[in-house]
């Protein structure tokens, strides 16, 4: 086991910052190819200018830092400016928006190990982290991503994801910038809810044990797990208030208090059903959870104003007004509350 060596105060002040006054962040991190595919499905031209347009929608949307504390964003949105030419970055600062960037690379399939992949990224990433730095970026983002089937995720995909996410995660406190850690357990198969849970607790474990060994100081980062949830395809499709309680006894087995807070990820969920869920888990019902439990939804977000949007710029305010009453009523999730 390693020293840990505690970062700048910035790192664990920004961290607890992030998931404060009931907001959470907003994931517009997308890749291109996913970001065209998403526009293509409405005819929307797969461009970087429209994809400009759209990112301009989401960050000038008003009143958006009353529930978002900070947004995800990709390398080709980190360097895009308005209309107006002014600088994404600055749009979020001056709305009291931090900004946090996507640094891995994606999943690529894992040798030997058919159906499994692991994230890379880490080759230059000291480098990528400095440049995001200055450029203004106050946290990061990695995902690691697991299939549940007959025989996997098998622990050797485990383990090569949790070390990549710790070693990202120690290269971010370095460079003075937040980690948002996430591995996420996908929902597509048939498996049940309490399958979901065994392989999320076994997840989580080890890439606690490696944020260990590479020394991560818990209180400067933030964990972005997936809900304990039924496979899309499973015949059982459990109540909101079975997969509040699964989600919150999975955290508590696997995740240390020490951890400044819990971004949920949404994870192909609808956005109301996301939000239900995470208003369940907040309900209060229960021992209070040792940390502050949050939302990053990138879809669950987006999908009502880029629908409404349409590549049209005559629907830009509706589309704003769909993406304030989401964000809303995630806010709203996380005190417990009604979320309307």
């Amino acid at each position: 086991m390693t020293d840990t060596a505690w970062p700048d105060t910035t790192v664990t002040d920004t961290a607890r910052a992030l998931v404060a006054d009931d907001k959470g962040l907003l994931a517009i991190d997308e890749s291109i190819p996913t970001c065209n595919k998403r526009f293509a499905q409405l005819a929307i031209p797969q461009t970087e200018q429209a994809r400009r347009t759209y990112r301009e929608l989401i960050v000038t949307t008003p009143q958006l830092g009353e529930s978002i504390s900070g947004v995800i964003v990709c390398d080709e949105t980190i360097r895009q400016r308005t209309a107006h030419e002014v600088p994404f970055l600055s749009v979020l600062r001056d709305a009291g928006i931090a900004t946090g960037i996507k640094v891995d690379l994606g999943a690529t399939p894992m040798a030997g190990h058919r159906g499994e992949t692991v994230t890379e990224g880490l080759d230059g990433l000291r480098a990528r982290l400095a440049e995001y730095r200055q450029l203004g970026a106050g946290f990061a983002k990695w995902r690691a991503v697991f299939t549940i089937g007959a025989a996997t995720p098998s622990r050797v995909c485990m383990i090569a994801n949790a070390h990549a996410l710790a070693r990202y995660a120690a290269l971010c406190q370095e460079a003075g910038m937040v980690p948002v850690v996430e591995p996420e357990v996908l929902m597509a198969g048939e498996h049940t809810l309490s399958r979901c849970g065994r392989v999320t607790e076994d997840v989580l474990r080890l890439v606690f044990d490696q944020l260990e060994e590479q020394g991560v100081v818990l209180e400067g980062m933030l964990l972005k797990p997936n809900m304990i949830l039924p496979g899309r395809d499973c015949l059982i499709q459990d109540p909101v208030q079975a997969v509040a309680d699964a989600t919150r006894t999975c955290l508590r087995r696997a995740v240390p208090a020490a951890v400044a807070g819990i971004v949920f990820l949404s994870g192909g969920q609808s956005g109301d059903l996301a939000t239900i869920r995470l208003a369940a888990v907040n309900d209060g019902t229960g021992s209070p959870l040792p940390w502050p439990v949050a939302f990053s939804f990138g879809r669950a977000i987006q999908q009502p104003a880029l629908t409404i949007w349409d590549g049209r710029d005559a629907n830009v305010t509706r589309a704003q007004q769909a993406i304030q009453r989401r964000v809303t009523a995630n806010r709203n999730a996380r005190r417990g509350t009604d979320f309307e």
